[in-house]
Protein backbone atom coordinates (compact mmCIF):
# COMPACT_ATOMS: atom_id res chain seq x y z
CA UNK A 1 0.00 0.00 0.00
CA UNK A 2 0.86 3.29 -1.00
CA UNK A 3 4.26 1.88 -2.17
CA UNK A 4 5.94 1.45 1.30
CA UNK A 5 8.74 -0.90 1.55
CA UNK A 6 8.52 -1.23 -2.71
CA UNK A 7 12.13 -2.09 -3.94
CA UNK A 8 13.61 -0.11 -6.25
CA UNK A 9 13.82 -1.42 -10.27
CA UNK A 10 17.29 -0.57 -12.03
CA UNK A 11 16.66 1.56 -14.47
CA UNK A 12 18.69 1.28 -17.79
CA UNK A 13 19.63 4.87 -18.50
CA UNK A 14 22.57 5.31 -20.40
CA UNK A 15 22.25 9.15 -19.15
CA UNK A 16 24.91 10.51 -17.60
CA UNK A 17 24.33 13.17 -14.37
CA UNK A 18 26.37 15.45 -12.91
CA UNK A 19 27.52 14.41 -9.77
CA UNK A 20 27.88 17.65 -8.37
CA UNK A 21 27.47 21.43 -9.04
CA UNK A 22 30.84 23.04 -10.82
CA UNK A 23 32.56 22.39 -14.56
CA UNK A 24 32.77 19.73 -16.27
CA UNK A 25 36.52 18.78 -17.45
CA UNK A 26 38.28 16.36 -19.49
CA UNK A 27 39.92 13.48 -17.52
CA UNK A 28 43.20 14.38 -18.71
CA UNK A 29 42.91 17.58 -17.39
CA UNK A 30 43.29 16.40 -13.75
CA UNK A 31 46.01 16.84 -11.36
CA UNK A 32 46.92 13.10 -10.79
CA UNK A 33 48.61 10.67 -13.26
CA UNK A 34 46.15 7.88 -12.24
CA UNK A 35 42.66 9.48 -13.68
CA UNK A 36 44.61 11.15 -16.24
CA UNK A 37 46.22 9.15 -17.72
CA UNK A 38 43.37 6.76 -18.01
CA UNK A 39 45.14 4.21 -15.44
CA UNK A 40 42.13 3.40 -13.81
CA UNK A 41 39.71 4.26 -17.40
CA UNK A 42 38.30 6.80 -19.27
CA UNK A 43 35.69 9.28 -17.76
CA UNK A 44 35.46 13.04 -16.99
CA UNK A 45 35.87 15.19 -13.84
CA UNK A 46 34.36 17.80 -12.36
CA UNK A 47 35.58 20.85 -10.94
CA UNK A 48 33.22 21.30 -7.58
CA UNK A 49 31.63 24.23 -6.99
CA UNK A 50 28.92 22.70 -4.08
CA UNK A 51 29.04 20.15 -1.53
CA UNK A 52 26.22 17.59 -2.31
CA UNK A 53 27.03 14.42 -3.95
CA UNK A 54 24.81 12.61 -6.12
CA UNK A 55 25.15 9.34 -8.47
CA UNK A 56 26.55 10.01 -12.16
CA UNK A 57 24.53 7.12 -13.19
CA UNK A 58 20.77 4.71 -12.55
CA UNK A 59 22.79 1.97 -11.51
CA UNK A 60 23.24 -0.93 -8.53
CA UNK A 61 25.65 0.71 -5.97
CA UNK A 62 29.02 -1.79 -5.37
CA UNK A 63 31.30 -0.05 -3.33
CA UNK A 64 30.93 2.57 -0.72
CA UNK A 65 34.56 3.60 1.01
CA UNK A 66 34.74 7.16 2.48
CA UNK A 67 35.87 9.06 -0.45
CA UNK A 68 34.42 6.83 -3.37
CA UNK A 69 31.26 5.01 -4.48
CA UNK A 70 31.02 2.61 -7.20
CA UNK A 71 28.11 2.06 -9.30
CA UNK A 72 27.50 -0.72 -12.34
CA UNK A 73 24.46 -0.02 -14.43
CA UNK A 74 21.76 -2.21 -15.87
CA UNK A 75 24.39 -2.76 -19.16
CA UNK A 76 27.42 -3.86 -16.82
CA UNK A 77 28.92 -0.75 -17.19
CA UNK A 78 30.60 -0.24 -13.74
CA UNK A 79 30.66 3.64 -12.92
CA UNK A 80 34.14 4.82 -10.08
CA UNK A 81 32.79 7.98 -8.39
CA UNK A 82 36.21 9.41 -6.81
CA UNK A 83 35.87 12.60 -4.75
CA UNK A 84 38.96 14.66 -4.51
CA UNK A 85 42.65 13.61 -5.46
CA UNK A 86 44.32 11.84 -2.78
CA UNK A 87 41.35 11.92 -0.37
CA UNK A 88 41.92 8.13 0.65
CA UNK A 89 44.29 9.25 3.19
CA UNK A 90 41.59 11.58 5.32
CA UNK A 91 40.28 8.06 5.92
CA UNK A 92 36.49 9.26 5.18
CA UNK A 93 36.06 11.62 7.14
CA UNK A 94 35.07 14.50 5.48
CA UNK A 95 32.37 12.31 3.63
CA UNK A 96 28.62 11.73 5.04
CA UNK A 97 27.84 8.73 2.49
CA UNK A 98 23.91 8.45 2.69
CA UNK A 99 24.02 5.30 0.80
CA UNK A 100 24.94 0.97 1.41
CA UNK A 101 26.30 -1.56 -1.04
CA UNK A 102 23.30 -2.83 -3.26
CA UNK A 103 21.24 0.49 -2.74
CA UNK A 104 19.96 0.76 -6.41
CA UNK A 105 19.82 4.77 -7.32
CA UNK A 106 18.43 6.13 -10.02
CA UNK A 107 20.89 8.94 -12.08
CA UNK A 108 20.99 12.64 -9.76
CA UNK A 109 19.73 10.58 -6.72
CA UNK A 110 21.88 12.25 -3.55
CA UNK A 111 24.30 9.93 -2.37
CA UNK A 112 26.02 11.47 -0.03
CA UNK A 113 28.13 15.34 1.04
CA UNK A 114 31.29 16.24 1.54
CA UNK A 115 33.20 18.97 3.92
CA UNK A 116 35.58 20.39 1.28
CA UNK A 117 36.64 23.19 4.18
CA UNK A 118 38.15 19.35 5.61
CA UNK A 119 39.66 18.65 2.17
CA UNK A 120 41.23 21.54 1.40
CA UNK A 121 43.26 22.08 5.17
CA UNK A 122 44.99 18.75 4.38
CA UNK A 123 46.21 20.47 1.01
CA UNK A 124 44.27 18.10 -1.00
CA UNK A 125 42.22 18.93 -4.40
CA UNK A 126 38.58 19.14 -4.63
CA UNK A 127 38.68 17.59 -8.24
CA UNK A 128 36.04 14.83 -8.35
CA UNK A 129 35.84 11.88 -11.27
CA UNK A 130 33.70 9.60 -12.80
CA UNK A 131 35.60 6.66 -14.12
CA UNK A 132 34.25 3.79 -16.20
CA UNK A 133 36.54 1.38 -14.89
CA UNK A 134 35.64 -1.49 -17.36
CA UNK A 135 36.28 0.79 -20.17
CA UNK A 136 36.59 -2.00 -22.55
CA UNK A 137 33.00 -2.52 -22.38
CA UNK A 138 32.71 0.69 -23.37
CA UNK A 139 31.49 1.41 -26.68
CA UNK A 140 31.60 5.77 -26.81
CA UNK A 141 30.44 8.38 -24.32
CA UNK A 142 30.06 11.89 -24.94
CA UNK A 143 29.86 14.79 -21.98
CA UNK A 144 29.33 18.38 -22.26
CA UNK A 145 32.42 20.01 -20.95
CA UNK A 146 31.07 23.19 -19.21
CA UNK A 147 29.74 24.94 -15.78
CA UNK A 148 26.48 22.42 -14.55
CA UNK A 149 24.35 22.44 -11.72
CA UNK A 150 24.15 18.54 -9.81
CA UNK A 151 21.95 16.22 -11.24
CA UNK A 152 21.79 17.73 -14.70
CA UNK A 153 22.22 15.28 -17.90
CA UNK A 154 25.75 15.78 -18.95
CA UNK A 155 26.40 12.95 -21.36
CA UNK A 156 25.66 9.81 -22.74
CA UNK A 157 27.30 6.52 -22.00
CA UNK A 158 26.97 3.68 -24.67
CA UNK A 159 28.15 -0.08 -24.01
CA UNK A 160 29.12 -2.34 -26.81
Amino acid sequence: MFGLGKKKELQDDKALYAPISGEVIEISAVHDPVFSKKIMGDGFAVEPAGNKIYSPVASTVTLVQGHAVGFTRADGLEVLLHIGIDTVSLNGSPFKLKVKVGDIVNGGDEVGSVDWTEVEAAGLEKTTMVIFTNSDKLDSFDVRYEKVEAKEIVGKAQTK
